[in-house]
């Protein structure tokens, strides 16, 4: 799937899943907004030179009374978590992050932004409470990279998401989600966070200083397919991961009994 814009008038809209949605630029978007798109890429390999501090990973307080049982979540609950947002937060928090792009049909999986976006998510959620030693436990499941359609090959991305999960059982298809969108604040002085928010935290607090991380309970999308649509999302990855694993055991039977022949 391929993510271009969040704004309709600059694109045509193709398919749209939850949170992930695809896109193809219209000719004109492309021609007058080409030198803007390379100067938000050129970011991503720049980024380090840029910030000189990672900023802060930030989600606020439940607005609702009581507060969404995943809001937060308590430690022992198992549960999958969704984060994804624009690439360009995501880099106010994670500055120089090595990206692996090239090659978009064998790409490493996960990135290592990933691995680190879901260290870090899983500490700002449960207070810092990493436990490797429990099985389940910060593993890395999915993840999403919103590919920027209108530049050729694909190898620049705008957008990008890591499913992770917290104590799930190997053989549940189906666990509770917690979905998690970071809102850039930054580049639209809070617009985006006050269309899309219950409640828009204070703009003087977050820009240039935190990355916000909303979860689905305080924004005003409902988020009625997030469990779905997720877990759906893992079950594909597993098994391409096992048609993988199959294509490569083939493959050295195949080297092996040609070696024995000869």
């Amino acid at each position: 799937m391929v993510y271009v814009a969040r704004s309709a008038a600059k694109v045509l809209k193709i398919t749209s899943y939850g949170d992930r949605v695809e896109y193809v630029a219209t000719a004109a978007w492309v021609a007058s907004s080409k030198q803007l798109l390379l100067k938000r890429q050129v970011s991503m390999t720049t980024s380090s030179s840029m910030l000189t501090m990672a900023l802060k990973l930030h989600i606020p307080p439940c607005i609702d009374t009581p507060a969404h049982p995943f809001h937060p979540p308590p430690l022992e609950c198992p549960l999958r978590i969704n984060i994804e947002g624009p690439l360009v937060s995501i880099q106010k928090r994670l500055p120089g992050i090595e990206w692996h792009l090239d090659g978009h049909f064998d790409l490493p999986f996960p990135q290592p932004a990933g691995r680190e976006l879901a260290r870090l998510t899983y500490q700002t959620i449960y207070d810092g409470n990493i436990r490797s030693e429990n099985v389940g436990d910060l593993v890395v499941r999915d993840e999403y990279l919103g590919w920027v359609a209108a530049v050729r090959p694909l190898q620049r991305i705008d957008y990008y998401g890591v499913v992770f999960d917290h104590l799930v059982p190997a053989d549940d298809p189906d666990p509770d989600v917690l979905q998690l969108n970071i809102i850039e604040m930054d580049d639209d002085d809070g617009e985006y966070a006050r269309d899309n928010l219950r409640c828009v935290p204070d703009l003087a607090e977050h820009i240039g200083k935190k990355v916000l991380a909303v979860p689905r309970c305080c924004q005003m999308r409902k988020g009625t397919q997030d469990r779905g649509r997720v877990n759906k999302y893992v079950i594909e990855r597993d098994e391409k991961k096992k048609q993988e694993a199959k294509i490569q055991s083939s493959s050295q039977s195949a080297i092996i009994e040609s070696e024995r022949a000869a």
